[in-house]
């Protein structure tokens, strides 16, 4: 059996999720607390990073490139454009949602609001969360510009792009922090996303610490 060792807040391992399930790639799910750094985690990755995927008697790492293996070993149903032009833009948008939204917004909300508490880190500090809320808003702005030019993220097909996207907003979700009146048509792509069979185990995630918001798990938020 598949396994992915994997933290259920981690949009890292969401990102990887959404795309073994979009491509029916059945996997057993392993709850890592990466954060203790044990032996054997570290054995798996040496980097102290998830998500780790065990597949075909190897361990891999890194969410991107596990994405873009699984796209090579199993390109049906595609995540990745055909042409060189759609596969860069593919790759320039996960780029800016694990590169720059991640840092900017999810660890400024979720990392002081929820994984500080959960690792047992201290209080959360009001002036990154001001900032990371502040910082969404330019975030959806930018996704509401490249949605009224395209159907999905990155062109007329949803990609590995848009799982890039949904996987950090949907841990923000969890914890009622993205604003869905502030654009229509980032809400409307979100619900199309959150609506696929692929999204089903991550609207069942829970936490010990806790509750997802109300409407988590509601498609017709």
């Amino acid at each position: 059996m598949n396994r992915l060792y994997h933290s259920p807040l981690s949009p890292f391992s969401r990102k990887v999720r959404l795309s073994l399930a979009e491509k029916k790639i059945e996997v057993e799910l392993f709850e890592e607390r990466y954060w203790e750094r044990g032996q054997e985690f570290l054995r798996r990755n040496p980097a102290g990073k998830i998500p780790i995927l065990k597949m075909d008697g190897r361990l891999m790492a890194d969410s991107t490139a596990i994405c873009e293996y699984l796209e090579e070993k199993y390109p049906n149903p595609a995540l990745m454009p055909a042409d060189p032009e759609g596969r860069f833009e593919v790759r320039r948008l996960v780029a800016w949602f694990d590169d720059k939204f991640h840092p900017e917004v999810t660890v400024k909300l979720l990392g002081e609001r929820v994984n500080k508490r959960l690792m047992n880190q201290g209080y959360p500090d009001s002036i990154n969360i001001k900032e990371g809320a502040k910082a969404i808003k330019f975030h959806i702005d930018y996704m509401t510009w490249l949605l009224d030019h395209r159907r999905w993220l990155a062109g007329d097909s949803m990609t590995l792009a848009d799982f890039a996207a949904a996987a950090q907003l949907s841990c923000l979700d969890y914890i009622s922090d993205v604003d869905w009146n502030r654009s229509e048509v980032v809400k409307d792509w979100y619900a199309k996303i959150k609506s696929r069979p692929a999204f089903r185990s991550l609207l069942a995630d829970q936490i010990s610490i806790r509750a997802p918001a109300d409407h988590y798990a509601d498609l017709d938020f």
